[in-house]
């Protein structure tokens, strides 16, 4: 299959991309990932393997689709929620910073 990654076009093939990534360790997954085979790689390591490109020249995005289109199984991580901050947070920064306390 053909599809441009960073502007630059690649043939791809499922087996071509198996074959790639079969002796490759995943990285820790922060983000979007690609099943490939038994393992879970990130979408970035991927890319970077597969294209030998670097990180930063090419989306997640694009990979994903590339990846997507030749039939492996891409996910994301869903969002973090926000950290709570109690009173008991809002009142010790005040006092830090030598404001008024916080009822």
């Amino acid at each position: 299959m053909r599809c441009v990654i960073a502007r630059f076009p690649f043939e791809l093939t499922k087996s071509g991309v198996l074959d790639t990534m079969k002796d490759v360790t995943p990285e820790e997954i922060t983000g979007d990932s690609v099943v490939i085979g038994r393992r879970t790689y990130p979408v970035k390591q991927v890319g970077q393997v597969v294209t030998r490109q670097d990180r930063r020249d090419f989306t997640t995005r694009e990979v994903v689709l590339a990846m997507t289109k030749l039939g492996f199984t891409c996910r994301s991580l869903p969002p973090r929620p926000a950290p709570a901050y109690g009173t008991a947070a809002a009142q010790h920064v005040s006092a830090m910073l030598g404001g008024p306390a916080v009822a």
